[in-house]
Formats: structure tokens, sequence, C-alpha cells
């Protein structure tokens, strides 16, 4: 078997093309950004807001939700429209 040396200029090369890959994958998966459906923690921790302030929003009707076998889920792109609804812009 022969042998072959890999140089710094070799590694370099690779990474270049390793980072440009990741890239790529990236920019694929990026405009899905979240999972389709998210449970109430995950819902919570990308909102930042607390369990009562989260049922609050079920409840008013604010945040539409599934519950199957006693697990609350919640469609990722009905979050980004009740965000984008509620947007507030500032006049200054």
């Amino acid at each position: 078997m022969p042998t072959s040396i890999i140089t710094t200029d070799d590694l370099r090369e690779f990474k270049v093309e390793l980072l440009e890959d990741m890239r790529k994958l990236l920019a694929q998966h990026k405009g899905s950004g979240l999972k389709r459906y998210l449970k109430s923690n995950e819902v919570m921790e990308f909102l930042k807001i607390s369990p009562g302030t989260l049922q609050n929003l079920r409840i008013n009707g604010t945040l539409p939700y599934s519950k199957v076998g006693g697990v609350i889920f919640y469609d990722a792109e009905d979050i980004q429209r009740v965000m984008e609804e509620n947007r507030i812009y500032n006049r200054y």
C-alpha cells in the first residue's frame, strides 16, 4: 500500500471544503428553523415565557394547539404567525 503525505495545505483545503458543505446544509435547513411541532417546554424556552403565560395564550385562543395522549403540541408556523400579527412598530 503506497504511503501518502498530508500537508498543512491539504488540511486547509479539506477544512475549507468541509465548512462550505456545512454552510450549504445549514442554508437548506435555515428556512425551517424549527421543528414543525413543538412541545410546551420547547415553546416556553423559545418564547422565554412561563408556564402560566403559555396556558393563558392557550385559554384565550391566541395560540392554537393540539393535544395528543395528554401531550400538548404547537405548530411552529402558528407561533411565527402569532408573533408577526402582534408585532409592534415604533414610530421613532
